[in-house]
């Protein structure tokens, strides 16, 4: 991630992924402040994207529309319950970053099959780049 509006953006649609069920959950609200402290994004400036959005950036990074895509899938799950409107809305924003719909299809299936509902970053990147060749 290389700019501070770049990390805003990740945040900001982040937070508006976790509001499609209507609800934020208090694992969803954890995992995103997680999110946050690692992009070094302040406490405060956080929590004001809830009711404040910043303004959409497009990531050129292959790899970082990738990770985007991972965090997204991490926090589906967080709340230990996934929606339809969330599995529909997250295959339209990998489709709108780029990405392939089979190498997402695959990597949501691995999730699932993974009792901790995580992949290795390299199993991660090989199912993209299966889809590829």
């Amino acid at each position: 991630m290389n700019t501070y509006e770049e990390k805003l953006s990740l945040l900001t649609e982040m937070i508006a992924f976790a509001k499609i069920d209507g609800q934020i959950h208090d694992r969803e609200f954890r995992f995103l402040a997680v999110v946050a402290q690692q992009l070094k994004v302040e406490p405060d400036v956080f929590e004001s994207l809830f009711n404040q959005p910043a303004e959409k950036v497009v990531m050129k990074s292959e790899h970082q529309r990738i990770l985007q895509f991972y965090r997204l899938a991490l926090l589906m799950q967080a709340d230990g319950v996934l929606h339809d409107n969330e599995q529909v809305a997250i295959r339209e924003m990998g489709i709108n970053m780029g990405l392939s719909p089979f190498a997402m299809k695959s990597v949501l299936v691995e999730m699932q099959r993974s009792p901790t509902g995580m992949i290795d970053p390299d199993m991660l990147l090989a199912l993209f780049r299966a889809q590829q060749n």
